[in-house]
């Protein structure tokens, strides 16, 4: 362990966030660096993101398993990549979401993938936090393919087999332009906006406490104006848009028919822009991966049920293919935040529960 926690804070202390690309690669050099020589490691690159995957064939194959891990964070302070210990808290930027998690998933890999009857791989991406598309997803659209897939985000060594669908849109205003002592004059952009924006909060309040419902973020709200004393002609504001399976306005509709749901509760001169629409994420919780990864984790003293994730992760692009993707993690608190933490009592248990549920795999038959 204390090895193990020297190479966590050197990752943690890397402040790789997507507008440092430098430190990305950084990061996935040292991920790659502790799974060590002997292995085929393919390097793939898109839109300025590195990614990895690693198994032990010379020719790719199709994988049994797959362990997927992030090596991007979200932006900190920098006293957050200064990593400190504190009782069994490990404190810093990524330590719960989710580099420490990325390490144990490389520490497996390494002991067991020349031995399994059956191949896994590695892959390591560095744009989670920034929608997927360059990492996991690129990586799947030039041929990569599992049977199923743990990924090792946060989760107490509980089993998420179900997350909400995201859309990113935004709403956009005009009016016209006047002096704002002169307001008849002008037709304020802005307030069309807020009007609007009011419109759709009604039918998705902001949530007070945890619910398995729609929810709308209104992440920003700008216009182009630099003068106080001016009818602003334009307005934009940024939404994120989560949604659980089974929402029948949002879930199985496409870009164009969210867009035109969304401009009903549109004020005349707003317009709303939908820039990606994502599925929510299912696995079956009845097939032999899932049971195998729960009795692992119980025999390591942890309840292992069924947790639901609000937000969304790289399981989706899976799930879109058909592929069941799990997330089984660590455990921690504060993702995102000045305090976020890994629980260093849960990456032992972590780790053992891992490399059971890999070695006990062989035992069953391979998906037809």
């Amino acid at each position: 362990m204390a090895s193990f926690l020297e190479r966590a804070r050197e990752l943690l202390a890397v402040p790789s966030t997507a507008d440092r690309p430098g430190e990305l690669r950084r990061a996935l050099d040292l991920v790659l660096g502790s799974v060590g020589s002997g292995f085929t490691v393919e390097r793939f690159e898109s839109g300025g993101k590195p990614s990895a995957l690693v198994y032990r064939d010379a020719e790719r194959p199709r994988f049994r398993v797959v362990l997927n891990a992030h090596l991007d964070v979200v932006p900190a302070p920098p006293h957050q990549f200064r990593p400190r210990l504190d009782g069994t808290r490990l404190y810093a930027r990524g330590a719960q979401d989710m580099k420490v998690s990325a390490l144990v998933q490389a520490q497996v890999f390494r002991e067991l993938a020349g031995g399994l009857p059956y191949p896994i791989a590695l892959q390591l991406v560095t744009d989670e936090e920034v929608g997927g598309r360059d990492g996991t997803l690129h990586q799947l659209e030039r041929g990569v393919v599992g049977d199923f897939v743990v990924i090792g985000e946060q989760s107490g060594l509980r089993v998420v087999t179900d997350s909400k669908g995201m859309v990113t849109a935004d709403l956009r205003a005009t009016g016209r332009s006047a002096h704002g002592a002169y307001q008849w004059l002008g037709d304020n952009a802005l307030l069309k906006l807020v009007r609007s924006l009011d419109n759709l909060l009604a039918r998705y309040p902001a949530a007070t406490e945890e619910v398995w419902r729609t929810t709308v973020n209104v992440a920003r709200i700008e216009t182009p104006n630099e003068a106080r004393n001016q009818v602003p002609s334009l307005a934009e504001a940024w939404l994120d848009i989560r949604f659980p399976a089974r929402d029948a306005d949002l879930d199985g509709r496409s870009a164009e028919e969210i867009t035109a749901y969304l401009a009903a509760f549109c004020e005349p001169g707003v317009t709303p822009v939908v820039h990606h629409v994502d599925p929510p994420h299912h696995a079956g919780r009845d097939r032999p991966e899932v049971r195998g990864l729960q009795r692992a984790a119980r025999n390591q003293g942890y309840r292992a049920d069924f947790l639901r994730k609000h937000g969304a992760a790289d399981g989706r692009f899976y799930y879109q293919r058909g592929v069941d993707a799990v997330i089984f993690g660590i455990g921690g608190d504060g993702q995102h935040g000045p305090d976020e933490y890994a629980d260093i009592t849960t990456i032992a248990p972590y780790y053992r529960a891992l490399k059971e549920f890999l070695l006990d795999l062989g035992t069953m038959p391979a998906p037809p």
